[in-house]
């Protein structure tokens, strides 16, 4: 099973520093910001972070700005459900195929005992901990790592060793992955969380199966599919909505929604001047 960035040769996945660019020109190109987000920047490396700052336009071709929009808000989506979670006593969080993700030090609930488990591929974590030391960034204390090669070892082991509480719920935040996973890896993910306590939940975004994407959504769909073959990182799911909320559902899970780009960009992008918007897919899951 796999949960995170594809490895290759050992190196960190094209990916995962293309999404951190994304977000971090997001800083810099849209107003107002759905993601504020002080770390962008910085964790990306100086010499990253100059080359960016001097032309940022050069991340705003208009796949890009699709690209943009879809992953800050589906980062806005699961740090929403994190707070719903821990309103109601969660006080686990994991952050699954992390890559560069940077919730862990910008984290809202810093005067709050919320523990914090990153997770992994080993050479993935070793990049990021280097351009975190790098960039003078601090682990805060509430923050695990979890190297996990899904080779030899499974999800519930690498959590098990790095302290998280099988017996305590948990939300999960699981972005930018599925759709290089296989159906079987996809599920057998799913159904750890939801033998979890009542009161954990998991949110991940998905592909539309073309199928039944409009014209906007497959053209996109279709160009981003390219671009990831062309990194060695091929696409292996896509999903009918409907049918995928009913298969997360059958799984035990209590609640289960899924939101389209149209509801989306009502609840985050709605009437924006410069008509940033997104084509992404996201389901939210509750035991």
């Amino acid at each position: 099973m796999s949960t995170g960035n594809i490895i290759q040769t050992g190196q960190p996945s094209r990916t995962a520093l293309t999404v951190a660019v994304l977000r971090a020109a997001h800083q810099l190109l849209d107003d107002p910001l759905v993601l504020i987000d002080p770390v962008a920047l910085r964790i990306l490396g100086a010499e990253r972070e100059a080359e960016l700052r001097a032309d940022p336009f050069g991340q705003n071709e208009p796949i890009l700005r699709f690209l943009r929009a879809a992953l800050v808000v589906r980062s806005m989506f699961a740090e929403e459900e994190l707070a719903r979670a821990m309103a109601n006593g969660v006080r686990q969080y994991v952050v699954l195929g992390a890559g560069l993700d940077t919730f862990a030090y910008r984290n809202p609930h810093a005067e709050e005992s919320l523990s914090i488990f990153e997770v992994d591929h080993p050479s993935t974590q070793a990049w990021k901990r280097q351009l975190l030391a790098e960039a003078g960034i601090a682990l805060p204390g509430n923050l695990t790592f979890a190297p996990v090669d899904f080779e030899q070892a499974t999800l519930a082991d690498g959590l098990a060793a790095a302290g998280f509480q099988m017996d305590q719920p948990a939300c999960f935040s699981w972005l930018g992955v599925t759709m290089y996973l296989t159906d079987e890896a996809i599920f057998e993910t799913l159904r750890f969380v939801a033998n979890l306590p009542r009161g954990s939940s998991i949110t991940f975004d998905f592909i539309a199966d073309l199928s039944v994407s409009n014209p906007l959504r497959r053209a996109v769909t279709e160009t981003l599919m390219a671009i990831a073959a062309g990194y060695g990182e091929p696409w292996l799911s896509t999903f009918v909505p409907e049918e995928l909320r009913e298969r997360v559902r059958s799984l035990g899970f209590s609640e289960v929604e899924t939101l389209d780009a149209e509801a989306l960009n009502r609840q985050y992008l709605y009437r924006r001047k410069d008509g940033l918007r997104t084509v992404g897919q996201l389901l939210r899951a509750r035991v």
